[in-house]
């Protein structure tokens, strides 16, 4: 299995295949990777990502069939299902990568913030948990001068968001933090831009890179 620091510039190299409109080959799915991966798979990194139809996270990469093991769920929030996953696939497979990947414009965080400036209320409990995994992270912007503005506002609230995903993973797992201890196992935040296509990973980065 790739190092973390390999893994890493391999999505970025394919950010930029996808930004361009230059797909590589080995993205596409054919019948010979398919019976390769009847024996088993060896993703190279772990993504934990937002349900939104928009961000389909193989494509923004520009990876195929069995190189991400992928979460995704409405505003990338980090609950013991996602933990429990992800331990499984680090443990299982040796990946040494997770990257929380969130993205702009971001409708959980636009929930969430028309919540707290009680312009909506989310009468389902299941919504309300979404909104509440959320909320800590984003209601103390409330309190700044971002809430004059309203883009840069959601841009901030979703760059929080990500940031305590991140934070979440690296302190909320005992199996995680050990490995990232001893291990080479790395945490990242990144933004998905719905108007450019491109990924910025701003959160976590090693000093080399």
């Amino acid at each position: 299995m790739i190092s973390a620091i390999a893994a890493l510039e391999r999505l970025q190299e394919g950010n930029r295949r996808f930004v361009s409109d230059n797909r590589g080959d080995e993205a596409l799915t054919s019948q010979m990777r398919r019976r390769e991966l009847t024996e088993g798979q060896e993703p190279f990194a772990i993504i934990l990502g937002c349900s939104d139809s928009r961000v389909p996270v193989e494509i923004v990469f520009d990876q195929g069939l069995g190189d991400l093991f992928v979460i995704r769920v409405a505003g990338n929030i980090v609950a013991p299902s996602q933990i429990g996953s992800i331990e499984f696939a680090v443990e299982q497979f040796g990946t040494r990568l997770v990257v929380v990947l969130g993205h702009t414009q971001c409708g959980a965080v636009l929930a969430t913030l028309d919540e707290l400036q009680q312009t909506k209320e989310h009468k389902s409990c299941n919504v309300r948990s979404i909104v509440d995994r959320i909320q800590p992270s984003v209601e103390g912007l409330l309190t700044t001068e971002l809430r004059d503005n309203h883009d840069a506002l959601v841009f901030q609230a979703v760059r929080a968001n990500i940031r305590a995903s991140v934070s979440h993973l690296r302190h909320g797992s005992r199996v995680l933090k050990h490995l990232i201890k001893n291990d080479g196992l790395l945490v990242i935040g990144a933004d998905y831009s719905l108007e450019t296509g491109f990924v910025d990973f701003f959160e976590g980065l090693p000093e080399m890179v």
